[in-house]
């Protein structure tokens, strides 16, 4: 099973902050912006895809079927 990821990567203003807790499931640019669009990750990397996406103050990160298990 796989977790999906989709961030707005034009509304991203360079935080860094999704990889700076989550370096294992989000790519930055050497500016500091998210770089990918769509993203498949594994199941086992969830909490850490969810914890990027709770860490973006701009809210440009979304993941499909969100679960908190």
């Amino acid at each position: 099973m796989t977790v999906k990821i989709r961030v707005d990567v034009k509304c991203c203003v360079g935080h860094a902050r999704c990889a700076a807790v989550a370096p294992e499931v989000y790519e930055l640019d050497d500016n500091g912006f998210n770089t990918t669009p769509y993203k498949e990750v594994d199941e086992s990397l969830r909490k850490q895809a969810i914890r990027g996406m709770r860490a973006c103050p701009e809210k440009v990160i979304t993941i499909d079927d969100e679960d908190d298990r």
